[in-house]
């Protein structure tokens, strides 16, 4: 049962990430957004891959999976996530200099911490992890807030919800492991792997109501390829 509840949730995030992804540089052009959405469903893959060839801890497989989960946790679904959300706050879109030198970095960080992984427990990367994990958290309560004031309040529940689950989740990550779950921590990885999915779903769905918005008051054209300054 919690083999299956694994990947089941991983089956979700994949979905989420490679749909949403897709949509985000389809219909919105946001390509900040939308590659980071795929690579968290590569990221979810190749953890499924993994599992379902037995979780050898020695294999290729078992570093990648780090490698993308340092990735995301250290810069992608923050600084990333971060950027990629003011295209509808703050009609934000950096340079493609900027957008490559985000990726860059990520890689950067995502090659240095991966190196850091269990049994073994680092307080250093661990609690980086979390300082900036709460950083994103303080502006995505803006973001959430933004959603409120326009008259998007069943947006801004679901942003404000998942935004809480993925703060329990990284704060439990290396902090609270889960009584009673396994070596692998199966349980913990299935209700992370679910709420990284409903993360992906949520903040796509927000996006949309605020770029709606602001196309349907004149802050910004209903294509962002057009009429979008550069930052």
């Amino acid at each position: 049962m919690k083999d299956l509840l694994f990947m089941l949730a991983d089956l979700w995030m994949i979905f989420a990430g490679f749909y949403f992804g897709w949509k985000f540089i389809r219909h919105y052009n946001n390509y900040l957004l939308g590659l980071e959405w795929m690579i968290v469903a590569t990221s979810g893959s190749n953890f499924l891959l993994w599992a379902l060839l037995g979780g050898d801890e020695g294999s290729f497989l078992y570093s990648i999976a780090y490698f993308f989960d340092a990735f995301s946790r250290s810069v992608g679904i923050t600084l990333i996530l971060v950027m990629g959300l003011m295209r509808v706050t703050h009609r934000y879109k950096p340079t493609v200099t900027v957008d490559v030198g985000a990726f860059a970095l990520a890689i950067v960080a995502g090659l240095y911490l991966q190196q850091f992984r269990a049994p073994t427990f680092y307080v250093g990367p661990a609690t980086f992890y979390v300082v900036v994990n709460v950083l994103t958290t303080l502006f995505l309560v803006y973001f959430s807030w933004r959603l409120w004031r326009i008259g998007a309040k069943g947006m801004a529940t679901l942003a404000a919800l998942v935004t809480a689950a993925g703060s329990v989740i990284a704060i439990t990550y290396d902090f609270f492991p889960i009584p009673g779950d396994d070596a692998h921590r199966t349980l913990f990885y299935a209700a992370a792997l679910a709420t990284w999915g409903c993360q992906l779903f949520g903040y796509f769905s927000a996006y949309r109501a605020l770029h709606h918005h602001n196309v349907a008051t004149g802050a910004e054209p209903a294509s962002n390829k057009q009429g979008v300054v550069r930052g």
